[in-house]
Parts: C-alpha cells; structure tokens; sequence
C-alpha cells in the first residue's frame, strides 16, 4: 500500500468512506456500513490532558473539535444531538484566541489522564493496582513436555515485575492450589475434578469467604495494594516474595501419577481448575487486572468442559461431527464456559490459554471466555517449539516488544441519530445497555451501546457495524446536515493504577446515491471491506446452522459487481470495475480458499484459533492472514513484491510469504542446489551468501511484530514443505493445463478453480440481466 499508515491517528478504517442516506441504499452497496477501530493503538500525535472530559448532558457525548461553540455565550452545541451546553467554570477564560486542546480542529482524537479513587489525607499515596497472575499448569503430559512448560514458567515468573501477585494451581485428575504463603511446608488444597464447583464453594474450601465479599467502593482499611491482606496472601504473594517457593515447588512437581488404563486417556480436569482460578481471582478485589494463564497439554476428559470421553478408539470431535452434531459433548462444554465468560467478565479477568499439543486440547469450547475476556491465545504442537517458547517469552518480556497491555476497558459509542449499532466483532463482551441507538438486529456482541474489554493491548482491533434507520430523510436534502459524526470512548486502566480515557470524534458525509455514486466509489476501502466480509462470515459459519459460506460470499460477490461494474447487459467481455474496487474480487476468492472458510484439513481448534486472531488483529495483519503478502528475491533486482500466483515460482528466485500464522522462505531449485553445493561459503560468491540471507533477514522483522510468533518454514522447490508455500498461491498452472508453464515453475496438483477463471465466471454471472 502507498499510505505506510492506513490507520492514522484516529485508528479508525471504514468499510465505506462516505454513507448512503437511507436504509434501503446501504443495503444496495451490499458490504455493510462497517468501522474497524484500534481503540488504544499509540501514535505521537495524539495529546494527553490533565483532566476528566466534559460530556454533553442529554446523550453524554464528549466535547470535541467539531462542536460549535458561542464563546460570548459559554455555551458549547454537541453535533449528536444538538444539545446547548454551559460550559463549567473552569472554562471561563475560554476564547476564539484561546481553545482548550480537545477544540483544536487537528485534534481529533485526545486522551486525558485520570488518577484513580487517590486517598484524599495524602493524594501521593494513590494505590497502585498491581497485576496478579494465577498460572495454571497441566500435569498429564510426557516427562520431556512438563519439563519444557515448568522451565518457560520459570522464565515468566523471573521476568514479572516485582510487586506482580502471582498464584500457581496445577491439575491433572484433580485440581491442587497450592498456598505459597506458608513456606515451612507446602501445602496443597485439592478439589475433585469430576463435579462442576461454583465460586461460593471454592472461596468457602480456600478459607476465602470474609475475602470474597464485594468491597465497598475506594480502598477499604485492611487493604495493601488493594487486596485483603491477610486472607488472599496466603495463595498470591507479589513476586519477589514467592519466586524461590515457586521455583522449589516446580522443580518437585511431577506429572501427574494417577493410574491410566491401557487404550485410555489422561484423566484431565482443565475446567475444575479453570474455575478453581477464577473463584480464586473473584476473592481479590474485582477488577484489578488479574489474569488466568493456562498451559494446557490435552483435551478435558474429567468434569465441566469434558470435549471428550476417556476411552482412546473414541477421536476428538472434528467439523465433520459439529456439523452433524454428533459431538456428544461439544454443546455442555461451550455453555460451561460461556457461564465461565460471564463470572470472569463480571470480575473484570482474563483467560489466556497457551494450548501445546498434536491432538486438540478444546479451544474450540474455550474460545468463548477468551474472546469475551479479550484474552490471548497461542497454539503450538509442543511446549518446546519455538511458537510457544517466543510468544510465551513475549508476553511478561517489557520494554519495546512488550504487548502494551491493558485493563478493565470499557468502550461506548455515540452516533448521530440516524445511525444505529448493531453490534461488534471482537475481543469485548456486550453491557447490554439500551439505548436510541441500538440497533433492532443484532451481529456479534449487541443491544447495546457500551462494551466492556477487561484486557486490551496496542494492537487491539475491534469491528464496528452500523445500521441506518429506516425512515427516509432523503427526500428533504435542504433541512438534513450534510455530514455525519460518530465517537469512540475507550477508558481503560494501565498498569500504573491510572485510568485513561481515548475519545476518538470522526465525521464523514452523507451522498445522495440517486444522484451520483460517483463519492461513495472513491470513499470505498477495499483491503477493510474484505476484512469486515471474512468475520461476518466467520461469525456466521459459527452461528448459523447450515450455511454454505462459499456459496453466501459469491452471491454477494455477485450483487456487488452487478451494482457498481460498469457493462452492456448479457455482454460479459463488456464488464470492467472501476480501480477503486478492482482488488476487491481477488480478496474474495483467497478468502473463499482461506482457512477461516475451508476447514477441511483443519480442526475445530485451529479454525477457532484462526478466528480469534483473526477478529482482534487491525486490518492489515488481518488482510495478510486473508491474503498473505508474496515477496521475490533475485540476483538481477532487488526484493519485489510478487503476485500469489505459482506463475511467481523460479528455479532462480527466493520467495517469502508472510501469511501471518507462518512464514515461509521457499528457495528455487537452481538456488538450493547451489547452496547445498556451498557456493555461498566460497569468498567470489559473496552475491550469493546475501542473497540466501536477505529473506532470512526480513522474516525475523515479520516476526518481531507478530503476535503469537508465527511459525518459520525453510523450504525448497518440490521438498515436501513446499506444500506451505503452495497452498496459498492461485493455480494458474495445475496438472490439466501444465503445457504452457515456463520452464523451472511449478504446478500445482488441484482441481480448485484459479483466478482467472474465477473471475471469468463473475464477469458472466454479474451481466445477466
């Protein structure tokens, strides 16, 4: 893309730039009146105030730079709903000479510093809310695997900041929590791990039930840092204090030593100790940006959340099962962990799960709390490959690479009044407050206008969709604002105890699509659009029984075309679109091939896994896991981007594809065999030895910014790794047309249609009449 910073500092990308009036022209455009917003993404434009918003007393919008304002008057007019507002006293010396931040036209999005509930004798002593940490380890693994998982815990908890709460459960047939607190002995509380437990019981075993009453609002006496001291402290103890109990009691722990039957599974209680984690969590003070952090080495065969019986000739569910529903226990693990969802969200907590094994482990059931509680997930095939090892590293790392990290977010919306919200796609949960601005259809988390985010980072992406209200106001163009306002309030709590508060204000304009489309084509966004069309149909492949998502995405595929191509009726070899759209059918058919819609070859833990990253990452990470990006090394040019298409392979070429969850360096045929001839270490090839490095280089850049590290495949023209690199590419060569390929190309062996003829088929369908 030319623009390097499509995002801007608003962190705001529109499926469409410029809105029909009514409801019934949006749904002609056919791609939904959508935004994606990175509600705390950084940028160095943006400046941070001393002091709390001011807020407009009918619809609560915040004053912004494109509220009018009568300065003799002190009375500011909210553009949402036309509100006069006095301005406060402190605003008296206000003036056209003399604006306050928030009005300065560049300004669009401001963010002003809170200091949270300070003791009002001592205003220095402000309680700092420190991060707690209850990690989770499986024990039903082999020797070698625990061993990988204690060791990165190890390196986690030396890397936490000193004053961090940290607490340790681990599990296997039951669920032990250990209390760090008394370090003349260990000491363990052990919970079954075949009943569902509820929050009262676990705090009523722990000894936790005066700690687990709901606080009174500020800091009540008896309270360090924020949590009742003498209570919890026996199970979370900042880090410096139990680092050496943690590191003795991990070097003991051992796997798990209940018997197992032959031809039977680990007998494995994940959901038992999830709840043990978080009824341990509710005990501290709510909200306090506390996190569970899950290793888990299999699937649950044992209480709440089982996704599996213990006898090994029965497999674990596949697509094929969900879609025919016989996945016997698919359904009672997802409402166990939706109600899981509800009392962490209720909590203010998160579940990350890191999830290591070559057989599934239920992230496909989990996937519910982790998306609610906008908690991260990492899937691996051990706990020793480098994908879990880096991005395991990555999270408690600080300084540049850390994540950015972020608490008890909380996001409303407000819109001009013909604009309704029908929801959003997303890391958040719904607060279902209602308002004139809900929208009566609902698309992922709705009926509402507030969203609570208990975790979110820098790169935090959530997708918008808005609906139009159904009256026709396009009738009167003279009485109607020509422009339109919408504006995202993020508060959230950094880590340093202080609460934030991004207000982000965005206009755009309203055309009159009977007029001229003319506006609203060059107000199209096409790498968004495509973005915004693969989670809804994500969503709806989850939550729509039945849907043929390939079939539903060309049929609008199709409308689209037929509406904005220009062409003479029947006449396909007439069709063109204009540039503004003419990506847009490409986006398509690699996401008709992607892994979010064919989950053939994949299991319903990899598709969730795919999903979750792929409804939380900003629009471009998202549009590469769509279409990945193809770059080609030679010695006659330098590094340029290539087409994904096989036609791009050479026998003298270097690609790298970035496709977001790996990274594959393919080396041609001629190359490999010259480096496997070691031409690269011989002093006159120095040309050589920097063309092998050059793509070497720029993967590891690609990783640095990846979150979860994504994996690197090293591969050469027809290895068997190769197959990384050609699953993503167009067949425009395969074994029925491979008479005209260029000599030292490839095909690739297929019966799926390639573009062109893709494109071939749209052109005749979107012509007929």
């Amino acid at each position: 893309m030319a623009n390097s910073d499509p995002e801007g500092v608003d962190g705001v990308r529109m499926t469409w730039n410029v809105w029909p009036r009514t409801k019934l022209e949006a749904s002609k455009c056919v791609i939904p009146l959508a935004a994606s917003i990175a509600p705390i993404r950084p940028h160095s434009d943006i400046p941070t105030l001393p002091y709390a918003p001011l807020r407009c007393r009918t619809c609560s919008a915040v004053l912004n730079a494109y509220s009018r304002v009568d300065f003799l008057a002190k009375i500011w007019i909210c553009p949402f709903c036309y509100q006069r507002n006095q301005f406060p006293p402190h605003y008296a010396m206000i003036s056209e000479t003399n604006l306050p931040c928030e009005l300065y036209p560049q300004y669009t999005t401001v963010q002003y510093t809170l200091q949270t509930n300070p003791d009002p004798n001592n205003p220095s002593n402000a309680p700092q809310l420190q991060p707690v940490f209850v990690f989770v380890l499986d024990t039903c693994m082999i020797e070698e695997e625990l061993v990988f998982a204690k060791s990165a815990l190890k390196q986690a908890i030396g890397l936490l900041p000193e004053q961090a709460f940290v607490g340790f459960v681990s599990f296997g047939t039951q669920a032990h929590v250990h209390e760090l607190g008394f370090t003349e002995m260990s000491k363990v509380y052990v919970f079954k791990g075949s009943k569902e437990i509820s929050k009262e019981q676990v705090l009523e075993q722990l000894g936790l039930r005066a700690a687990g009453r709901r606080p009174t609002a500020g800091y009540p006496k008896g309270l360090q840092n924020g949590y009742a001291n003498t209570v919890v402290n026996r199970f979370l103890l900042p880090a410096s204090d139990c680092e050496f109990t943690l590191n003795s009691l991990l070097d003991e722990l051992q796997t798990d030593q209940w018997p197992v039957q032959a031809g039977h599974r680990a007998s494995r209680c994940t959901g038992v100790a999830l709840s043990v984690a978080a009824g341990l969590l509710g005990a501290c003070l709510p909200g306090t940006g506390a996190r569970i952090i899950a290793l888990v080495g299999g699937p649950c065969t044992e209480g709440p959340g089982t996704i599996v019986s213990k006898d090994l000739s029965e497999p674990v569910r596949s697509h094929k099962d969900l879609f025919k529903d016989a996945a016997p226990y698919f359904k009672k693990a997802v409402k166990f962990y939706d109600s899981l969802a509800k009392q962490l969200v209720d909590q203010g907590h998160v579940l990350d799960l890191f999830a290591s094994a070559l057989d599934q482990v239920g992230v496909a059931e989990m996937k519910v709390t982790i998306e609610r509680t906008g908690g991260l997930v990492v899937l691996a095939e051990s706990f020793g490959h480098s994908v879990f090892k880096d991005s395991f590293k990555r999270v408690f790392e600080d300084g540049e690479q850390s994540l950015g990290l972020c608490f008890n977010g909380m996001l409303e919306i407000s819109c001009s009044k013909e604009i309704k919200v029908q929801g959003i796609i997303g890391p958040c949960t719904s607060l279902e407050k209602k308002g004139p601005s809900v929208s009566d259809t609902v698309i992922g988390e709705g009926n509402t206008t507030t969203w609570k985010m208990c975790r979110l980072d820098k790169s935090t992406c959530l997708t918008v969709i808005f609906d139009l209200s159904s009256t026709d106001q396009s009738n009167v163009p003279e009485t109607v604002n020509p422009q339109f306002y919408l504006q995202f309030l993020t508060s959230y709590q950094v880590p340093e105890g202080k609460t934030l508060i991004r207000v982000t204000t965005v206009t755009r304009q309203w055309v009159d699509i009977s007029v001229s489309t003319e506006e609203l084509i060059h107000g199209f966004d096409q790498e968004t659009a495509a973005v915004v069309m693969a989670r809804i149909t994500s969503l709806k492949m989850e939550t729509e029984e039945g849907l043929d998502a390939t079939r539903w995405l060309d049929r609008n595929l199709i409308r689209f075309c037929s509406k904005f191509g220009s062409y003479r009726e029947n006449d396909p070899s007439s069709f063109s679109l204009n540039p503004c759209f003419s990506l847009f059918p490409q986006f398509i058919f690699n996401l008709r091939r992607s892994q979010f819609v064919q989950v053939f070859n994949n299991s319903p833990d990899e598709t969730a896994y795919f999903r979750v990253l792929l409804n939380k990452e900003n629009i471009t990470n998202a549009a590469v896991m769509v279409q990945p990006s193809l770059i080609s090394y030679s010695f006659n040019s330098p590094p340029q981007p290539a087409l994904l298409d096989v036609a791009s392979i050479s026998a003298d070429h270097i690609l790298l594809l970035d496709s977001y969850f790996s990274i594959v360096v393919f080396h041609g045929m001629t190359i490999a065999q010259w480096r496997n001839m070691g031409y690269q270490n011989q002093p006159e090839h120095q040309a050589f030895a920097l063309l092998l490095e050059a793509p070497q280089v720029d993967a590891q850049i690609i990783i640095r910014d990846c979150f979860p590290v994504p994996r690197l495949v090293v591969c050469d023209q027809h290895g068997s790794q190769a197959r990384f690199l050609l699953a993503k590419l167009n067949p425009s060569a395969t074994y029925n047309n491979a008479t005209d390929i260029a000599p030292g190309s490839d095909i690739i062996f297929t019966d799926d249609v390639s573009l062109q003829v893709f494109c071939e088929h749209l052109q005749r369908l979107a012509v007929q009449s």
